[in-house]
């Protein structure tokens, strides 16, 4: 977060599990070398079955969540069913290019679970996407990748993922000085969006 009310740093992770997709974030938020918030809310639930993470400026990602949102609440209204991850990615995607003059300046990872099973797709702020298994953003994602690529797997399931999750932001939380403070986890499955409570993070976190 800058002196234009910007997040700066962040470290966001998202996995794609055989039964669904994890997503897990660090909570602090900076200005400079000042800590502004320590309880940044870097997670959105988009709908029932789509989740996203953001690294970026506040105002933007706040923005940005509210049109995604709305428009996957007009899907469903006009169609009478739920868009698919994909559909939502590619309707982000949209909305980033479109804005490409004056952009979002934020990190996106989009992700969910459809007919067609889990899925994650991450998107940059010009509206660039791109689909892949496990993803990470931020300034703390060289370490993050460091703990994904040993740890990592297509085989594992949601319960096996939010600990390699949690593994990874926990690292990087030691490393980069712009992300800290706690955790969050959310996971998106056949059951719909859940997100974990302190309570549920730290017992993994012990249990690591």
């Amino acid at each position: 977060m800058n002196d234009e009310n910007r997040l700066k740093g962040t470290t966001t992770v998202g996995l794609t599990c055989k039964d669904g997709v994890v997503f897990a974030t660090e909570t602090r938020a900076t200005m400079g070398n000042l800590v502004a918030h320590k309880v940044a809310d870097k997670i959105f639930k988009i709908d029932d079955h789509i989740g996203t993470t953001i690294a970026g400026a506040v105002s933007d990602a706040q923005s940005l969540m509210k049109y995604i949102r709305a428009e996957v609440a007009l899907f469903r209204l006009r169609n009478g069913k739920r868009i698919n991850v994909e559909a939502a990615a590619t309707l982000t995607s949209n909305i980033l290019h479109s804005s490409r003059g004056y952009p979002f300046y934020v990190q996106t990872l989009l992700g969910g679970v459809d007919d067609k099973g889990p899925a994650l797709y991450s998107l940059d702020p010009t509206g660039g996407v791109i689909k892949d298994l496990v993803i990470s953003t931020g300034s703390g994602s060289p370490v993050a990748y460091g703990v994904l690529e040993d740890r990592y797997s297509k085989d594992l399931y949601v319960e096996e993922g939010i600990d390699v999750a949690i593994r990874a932001i926990k690292s990087a939380m030691e490393r980069d000085t712009y992300s800290g403070n706690s955790i969050l986890v959310a996971t998106i499955t056949e059951e719909g969006f859940k997100r974990l409570s302190e309570e549920e993070v730290n017992q993994k976190i012990k249990e690591l």
